[in-house]
């Protein structure tokens, strides 16, 4: 679509001068018919030059003032209006009617076939009066306070007159049918609808700024399985560690295995007696292995240094606690009990199938 060109008397705050007309090589025979129909001294129309006078004599006139459309407006703020059980009376009391007028600025008859109009500065000053008096006062009492409502009510009204005085309506060039006697005409055909719809269109409500967003830092939740991750930076100590203290508990695969011994030779060497702690075994256990001890014992004990010992004895008295060396003293023997079991009686517990 190529691009609509208007005059620059359609431009906003433009004054008022003559239409830009622009007609085909071949008029249209509805044209003619309404030139005659106006014109009260008959003149020639049989070539385009000859319509093209007429019609720029016509819509150049000062009355040729057209009416676009009627609006019912309210002649007060919402607040002030008369309250009446008839509503007659409250129209006719609370509401004016302000005709919207305006003059020709453009008519194209070659490329886009309209017509334009552009608002008189007496419709535009009548617009621009409601719009600070009573529009702008309810659309300010419908909307709650805040720092900046005063400037954005003020910039509200500076944008009603820029648009007022930029506001073209644009046509069908066949709304010419509708001039009447010294260029002054009206909408037909159901235009005027369209004018009042873009017209109410330009009073926009006062909108307040949207709310501010706040971020909620919520915390994240604790999983099931985290639920001790403020303490993951402390090492702990595993079962193995704590119980590491009992070399006599530790069977080695062979007697000869000097590695255990190392260990707590120099565990015995470095622990203070507060730092001691020897449970006692029971005094019931034996290990039951046969009637002969032939073999050598299958515990070994770890060996415990002179000075070690001296320094241990020599500190403070301490409780008589059964050390490890003495539990291979026992003899070994089948009658023996372990955990109150009389080994002596095993050939009575002899299954019934066995072979």
């Amino acid at each position: 679509m190529p691009p609509v060109l208007l005059p620059a008397s359609a431009a906003a705050f433009a004054p008022r001068s003559a239409p830009n007309i622009v007609l085909s090589t071949k008029v249209d025979p509805w044209l003619t018919q309404t030139l005659k129909r106006i014109n009260k001294i008959k003149r020639p129309l049989n070539s385009v030059p000859q319509h093209f006078r007429c019609l720029t004599e016509v819509l150049s006139s000062p009355s040729a003032i057209w009416s676009l459309c009627s609006l019912m407006l309210p002649k007060a703020p919402e607040a002030e209006l008369r309250k009446d059980d008839n509503p007659l009376v409250e129209a006719l009391f609370n509401y004016q009617m302000v005709t919207i007028e305006a003059y020709i600025v453009h008519v194209d008859m070659v490329s886009q076939n309209e017509v334009a109009f552009k608002l008189t500065p007496e419709t535009i000053e009548s617009l621009v009066e409601y719009h600070k008096d009573i529009h702008s006062v309810d659309t300010a009492a419908a909307t709650w306070n805040w720092s900046e409502k005063e400037v954005q009510l003020k910039k509200l009204q500076e944008d009603f007159v820029q648009a007022a005085n930029r506001y073209v309506y644009r046509t069908n060039a066949t709304a010419l049918e509708g001039l009447e006697e010294d260029g002054a005409g009206e909408l037909l055909c159901g235009r005027s609808e369209e004018v009042r719809a873009a017209i109410m269109g330009l009073f926009l409500p006062l909108l307040p700024p949207p709310p501010r967003v706040v971020d909620v830092v919520r915390p994240t939740p604790l999983l099931p399985s985290s639920a001790g991750a403020e303490n993951w930076w402390q090492p702990t100590m595993s079962h193995t560690q704590q119980t590491s203290i009992d070399p006599w508990r530790v069977v080695p695969s062979s007697p000869h295995t000097t590695t255990g011994g190392d260990s707590a030779s120099s565990m015995w060497t470095s622990m203070n007696l507060n730092d001691m702690q020897l449970p006692s075994p029971s005094s019931s256990f034996s290990e039951p292995y046969s009637n002969e001890c032939d073999s050598p014992p299958q515990f070994y004990s770890a060996p415990m240094t002179t000075a070690a010992y001296n320094s241990i004895m020599t500190s403070a008295p301490i409780p008589q606690l059964p050390l490890p060396s003495t539990l291979l003293q026992q003899q070994c023997s089948a009658s023996m009990g372990y955990g109150g079991f009389d080994w002596g009686r095993y050939q009575d517990l002899a299954l019934p199938f066995a072979m």
